[in-house]
């Protein structure tokens, strides 16, 4: 997968991929990621695991999902669809792409196009 995707599978690159991508679609922060790589013994880096992400993401992996200006997660699904954020629990559930419709989407700036949009419905249990 790595190799396809035009990465050198280098010892850290592998281990985090196993930890990614072995327990199905999930929605992972560099840190619980982190964490899990220590859990089971991957000598690695909080540094080393943002570059992965990040390079992981860049070659088509996994796709970034910023919840707030501070709170990233990565996603292993990388189809066409959006989130509900779970206030409280930090946690994001996916929406179907087809879940969400817009009714008008604002014209690009000169010279740029729409690449995708990515709509993140913010929820809390009712009180």
């Amino acid at each position: 997968m790595l190799r396809d995707a035009g990465l050198r599978p280098t010892r850290q690159r592998m281990a985090l991929a196993e930890l990614l991508f072995s327990r199905g679609n999930r929605h992972i922060s560099a840190e619980l990621l982190h964490e899990e790589a220590v859990a089971v013994n991957v000598p690695v880096s909080l540094a080393t695991v943002y570059n992965t992400l990040h390079q992981f993401t860049e070659a088509g992996l996994l796709r970034e999902v910023a919840v707030e200006g501070t709170k990233t997660y990565f996603d292993t699904n990388t189809d066409d669809h959006h989130h509900f954020f779970i206030e409280g629990e930090n946690r994001l559930v996916d929406i179907p792409g087809e879940g969400v419709s817009l009714a008008a989407m604002p014209r690009a700036p000169e010279g740029m196009e729409v690449v995708r949009v990515e709509v993140v419905v913010r929820v809390r249990p009712k009180t």
